[in-house]
């Protein structure tokens, strides 16, 4: 992730870098409690199942959880990980 790319939004934070199309989702302490926690990476899992992408199969990405994401939905998700991955030059249009 040293020499990816990272794009940052309101709620997510996306680091991109070359690989074999894995995705981590992670969310730190500064999320909440556990059943924050839980919830914030469900969330961002559904929406990244939503998003659809071309080009995504060559690269590892990680989403990271922000704080303001308390209280967000998948749906509010969607379009905030497309622009970060646009942003972060992953998709091929």
């Amino acid at each position: 992730m040293e020499r990816g790319r990272r794009a940052a939004g309101p709620h997510v934070v996306l680091f991109a870098g070359a690989g074999g199309g894995s995705i981590a989702v992670v969310s730190s302490r500064k999320v909440g409690n556990a059943v924050a926690r839980n919830r914030a990476r469900r969330i961002m899992r559904a929406a990244w199942h939503q998003v659809d992408l071309r080009g995504i199969e060559d690269y590892d990405i990680v989403l990271l959880a922000r704080g303001s994401i308390a209280g967000a939905s998948s749906a509010t998700l969607v379009p905030e990980l497309r622009g970060l991955a646009r942003k972060a030059g992953v998709e091929r249009t």
